[in-house]
């Protein structure tokens, strides 16, 4: 049995302080469903005390005013304090969440601290000042930070998600109110121990773990500047609606039902590789996750029971087994809604190739088997619905641009892949498509790139210059014609 681990305090201004009520969050493990972890559930009184001390340390206090290099050797630390613990993390993660462990220690943990070093290298070379020659004269451009930043992340990728958010805010001189998911709050706490030893000063970094209701309040809170979510379209709307209020700067990072395009020129086995974790990744919740993938039909039963006989030998089980590919979804809400889904494709007319249900040999645990769809039409819900969970759908198409059409005949549009024997041919593909990010041949993430999405699958941008811009205003001032510099 698992530890139980218990914090009775909130990290507020990078203190562990006494929480203000005496709400308690229970989290459960996917894999036993018993209870793993107890934390404070933040309330209404703790936001106001961490906007508070975040506004303090802004508007008075030295981060704002270092210089870039010192921000810099902290942030260092802090990315340094993350690679050195990552298999603790990834533990915490895995045990919080089901993300099978190979999978944390990858992308949850390693894979936060590639976001953090790219950050840095974005920082090294970032020009906060510039001087142009207007149509008037000249003038100086500066980029400034923003402010307070509240920063809503999920559950699925939560250090992952944190640093893409926390690394530009803080390297730019922002000031944080950090608000990790109820589900998976544990690996929050190392992530404050650790900037607490890295030097971030007294009010930069506070870490509020708390439900919808307490989130709300945060992102409405007239001493937030802005605010970047990560999270389901709905709740993105929701943010957008109450930041607006204050007309607070608001970046989202939303949903997804990304298509991987075979052409009929691709060779099946580096096809299917590539596309079996790109699909079944994190248990397949992962927003990016290619979940549409559409097949030629004049080639289709071939890739069909390639993808079949991929899926069933993906290995399903206890997350914090190192040969676990699978592991269980969340909570028993996230599996009873994949489980409808399911039931769904099946009403709709679609034909279950693999999976279908719950692991025969796994009695307990939030377990959904990895399922695919064939003969899926892009009108089924099960085609455009971000189900968020291990049921894949196969499409197929009559040629190209019937495959274009399918590709872009969704209302997100987040990520994205194209097979193809023609490379070239494939980035032209790429083009054609309305998604933020796509891959060719490969399935991929850069963190010195720009990531988002079109639609309804986000605003505004993360990661590469574009990400970092995001956490900076823009100041003109103009200079009289006797300036030199």
């Amino acid at each position: 049995m698992t530890e139980l681990v218990e914090h009775g305090q909130l990290f507020i201004g990078g203190e562990l302080t006494d929480p203000l009520g005496r709400e308690v969050i229970e989290v459960i493990s996917p894999h036993t469903e018993e209870v793993i972890g107890r934390v404070p559930h933040a309330s209404a009184g703790d936001v106001d005390r961490a906007v508070a001390v975040a506004r303090k340390a802004f508007d008075e206090g030295p981060w704002p005013r270092t210089s870039p290099k010192e921000r810099i050797e902290v942030v260092s630390r802090i990315k340094d304090g993350i690679a050195a613990r990552h298999e603790e993390i990834a533990r915490v993660i895995s045990s919080e969440n089901g993300s099978p462990y190979s999978w944390s220690v990858l992308a949850q943990a390693l894979g936060a601290v590639m976001v953090w070093d790219a950050a840095i290298t974005v920082a090294r070379g970032f020009a906060y000042e510039e001087t142009r020659d207007g149509v008037l004269g000249r003038v100086l451009v500066r980029r400034e930070p923003v402010g307070v930043v509240a920063a809503v992340i999920p559950w699925n990728v939560p250090q992952f998600v944190a640093a893409a958010k926390l690394a530009p805010a803080l390297l730019t001189g922002c000031t944080v109110v950090l608000k990790p998911s109820p589900e998976a709050p544990l690996d929050a706490y190392l992530l404050g121990e650790i900037a607490r030893e890295a030097g971030l000063p007294e009010g930069v970094l506070s870490i509020l773990p708390a439900d919808r209701e307490v989130s709300e309040y945060l992102v409405g809170h007239p001493g937030v500047d802005k605010v970047a979510f990560t999270g389901s379209v709905a709740a993105g709307r929701r943010v957008m609606e109450v930041a607006a209020r204050n007309l607070t700067r608001v970046t989202l990072e939303l949903g997804g039902k990304s298509a991987a395009v075979v052409l009929p020129d691709a060779e099946v086995e580096p096809a299917v590789a590539g596309i079996v974790p790109a699909a079944w990744m994190n248990n397949g919740q992962a927003c990016v996750a290619q979940t549409r993938v559409l097949l030629p039909r004049s080639r289709y039963d071939e890739f069909a029971d390639a993808l079949a006989a991929a899926a069933s030998a993906l290995v399903v089980g206890d997350p914090l087994d190192p040969a676990t590919q699978v592991g269980p979804l969340m909570a028993q809400r996230q599996q009873r809604r994949n489980l409808d889904y399911i039931r769904i494709g099946q009403e709709e007319g679609a034909k279950i190739l693999t999976g279908g249900g719950r692991p025969r040999e796994l009695d307990r645990g939030w377990y959904v088997e990895p399922t695919l769809f064939g003969d899926v039409d892009n009108s089924m819900r099960i085609a455009r619905e971000e189900i968020f969970g291990p049921v894949i759908c196969l499409l197929p198409y009559d040629d190209e641009s019937d495959a274009l059409r399918i590709a872009n005949d969704s209302d997100y549009g987040l990520s994205g892949s194209v097979w193809t024997a023609d490379t070239d041919h494939g980035i032209e593909v790429a083009r054609r498509i309305r998604t933020g990010t796509y891959s060719v041949n490969t399935f991929s993430l850069d963190m010195l790139a720009p990531f988002g999405g079109y639609k309804n699958s986000g605003i505004g941008r993360e990661f590469g210059p574009e990400g970092y811009g995001e956490y900076l205003e823009h100041k003109t001032i103009h200079l009289p014609p006797t300036w030199e510099g």
